[in-house]
């Protein structure tokens, strides 16, 4: 998520209560997670087991809740509850806004898309053209729709991240800063949810299709020219790569990467990363020829167990 424009450690120290221990004149461009974290970003970190992978990332300011040598390069900002702080420079550069209108003034719509009666498109929210977004869509603020693509009835796009710390017995919501971004040529089915990315963004690569009912999760990427069954569930931070066939009922992990061109039959589950060009089955999956050779000595079970008995 980029700042406005740039931001000096001062300035950040200012709006969140924070004290600097570094150069306050070093320069801000934006706020990251870990896992997309960029120079010139700002992150945090408050648990001691991640010190050392957040303070050698590539982020230029981190927030941390204790005082502990910087690198070269980093400047820190000391405050009692980074996480707290974070959600607080999110907040402030992109709150929720309230609308009054089903169609945002700031809204950008191309040429010949459609809009029926009933759909919700939020604030600073860019559409293509030649798109058509039945009614009962909402999009987001700051969602980004590109050219040709339909969205069914009911389907939501740029829902928050489902994304919580636990502390002291409570969750405590992390907010949203980053957008959900569709591209060209894509069809979203009828009540599917494509959710924001926290700090950076949720995307959908070109030529992608959905069914009805699915969910997809904060930061997750999915390549071109992928299929999706209805009622599949993807988690946050999973890259699915190009001509990907997710079918029906199909559960996959966070964090995981689908390779090119695999294959997921229906009702399976994927718990880690699985290579490309192969068809996989099961919960959790492995290769289809494997799943039925396993099925097979299943069901020869029974009588192997009634054979040993009698002997």
């Amino acid at each position: 998520m980029d700042f406005p424009q740039e931001l000096s450690v001062k300035e950040i120290t200012e709006i969140i209560q924070g004290q600097a221990l570094g150069d306050e004149n070093a320069k801000a461009l934006g706020l990251n997670e870990l896992h997309v974290v960029r120079q010139g970003d700002v992150t945090f970190v408050d648990h001691p087991k991640y010190y050392n992978k957040v303070l050698n990332s590539s982020a230029s300011v981190v927030i941390i809740n204790k005082e502990v040598p910087s690198p070269e390069g980093k400047t820190l900002i000391l405050h009692d509850q980074p996480f707290k702080a974070f959600n607080m420079l999110i907040n402030k550069f992109r709150a929720f806004k309230s609308s009054d209108k089903f169609v945002s003034e700031s809204a950008k719509i191309g040429k010949n898309t459609v809009i029926q009666p009933g759909a919700f498109i939020g604030n600073n929210v860019t559409i293509g053209d030649d798109c058509i977004i039945h009614a009962n869509v909402s999009v987001y603020d700051n969602s980004v729709i590109g050219n040709n693509v339909i969205i069914h009835s009911g389907s939501v796009v740029g829902a928050d991240a489902y994304y919580f710390q636990k502390k002291e017995g409570r969750f405590s919501k992390f907010h949203s800063g980053g957008r959900a971004v569709i591209n060209d040529d894509v069809e979203i089915g009828s009540n599917c949810c494509i959710d924001k990315g926290v700090t950076a963004d949720t995307i959908i690569g070109r030529g992608t299709k959905f069914d009805n009912h699915c969910q997809v999760g904060h930061d997750t990427i999915i390549g071109e020219n992928c299929l999706i069954g209805a009622f599949a569930a993807i988690a946050g931070v999973t890259k699915i790569e190009d001509d990907v066939i997710i079918w029906a009922r199909v559960a996959i992990n966070k964090d995981i990467v689908i390779g090119k061109g695999a294959e997921i039959l229906a009702t399976s589950a994927v718990d880690k990363s699985i290579e490309g060009g192969i068809t996989y089955m099961g919960s959790p999956v492995m290769e289809v020829k494997k799943y039925w050779r396993n099925m097979i000595f299943m069901k020869q079970l029974p009588d192997l167990i009634r054979s040993l008995k009698k002997k």
